[in-house]
């Protein structure tokens, strides 16, 4: 199964259907959808979150499915599978990869990065995992914890990687030349030129994620470029309660 995932992923477009509570497309449904209209396009692969998306993703697409649970837990900034919880019900939806925060940042209900990234090891050794990350530093300490695949995915999203310009290629150089794993590039791809950049820079395979299934980002994108006028909420809302 292993050899067959790393098959149908290497150098494909893996699309990334997700939407949170308070955006407008959010529902198990939908993302379905979403992860059948990207595998009708060509996608190699579908990133998740949430056992439910999930779920109803694997029973619309044949894709691999790299899923993650988004869990807030207070005084954490981690938040993409933070704990042994979360990736216990991912390995439980069968999903091919499970991807989870390495960034140097604290991990709650964990002494420290080594002791969790063994213990995962450990209780689901059959398991494929991506690390998601910010730096080099934490790319090449997944890769030497045992970690499957290395994601650019938190590049930007840290406090000490806050400037840098996305995609993050040069980062995606460095780990796809000595990390010895796939490398899977992950943010600030808005382009089918910049997707190019990341293949030329050595990525294995790469996530789209609020290019193509974020239709409100998409507009505000479009939007600000061509420098429209932006039409406030509140002309919607007072046309609804006076109709």
């Amino acid at each position: 199964m292993k050899k067959q995932v790393h098959r149908l992923l290497e150098g494909g477009l893996i699309v990334s259907c997700q939407a949170l509570p308070d955006e407008p497309l959010f529902s198990s449904f939908i993302m379905s959808r979403m992860a059948y209209a990207a595998m009708e396009g060509g996608a190699a692969g579908i990133r998740a979150n949430s056992v439910s998306d999930i779920r109803e993703i694997k029973n619309a697409v044949n894709l691999p499915v790299i899923g993650i649970i988004k869990q807030k837990y207070e005084g954490y900034e981690v938040v993409i599978t933070p704990t042994i919880k979360e990736v216990a019900a991912l390995v439980q939806t069968g999903v091919e990869i499970i991807a989870l925060d390495c960034t140097q940042r604290p991990r709650p209900r964990a002494r420290n990065q080594v002791e969790f990234l063994r213990e995962i090891r450990i209780q689901f050794p059959e398991q494929l995992f991506m690390a998601d990350c910010s730096n080099y530093e934490e790319g090449m300490f997944a890769a030497s914890m045992g970690i499957d695949f290395i994601g650019t995915t938190l590049s930007g999203y840290t406090q000490y990687t806050r400037n840098v310009r996305l995609p993050d290629l040069e980062l995606i150089r460095k780990l796809s030349e000595n990390s010895g794993k796939p490398v899977i590039a992950e943010g600030g791809i808005k382009t089918p030129e910049q997707l190019k950049d990341t293949f030329r820079a050595g990525a294995w395979a790469a996530v789209v994620g609020s290019a193509i299934t974020r239709p409100k980002e998409i507009t505000r994108d479009f939007i600000s470029g061509a420098g429209c006028r932006i039409r406030e909420m509140a002309e919607y809302k007072q046309k609804g309660e006076t109709e």
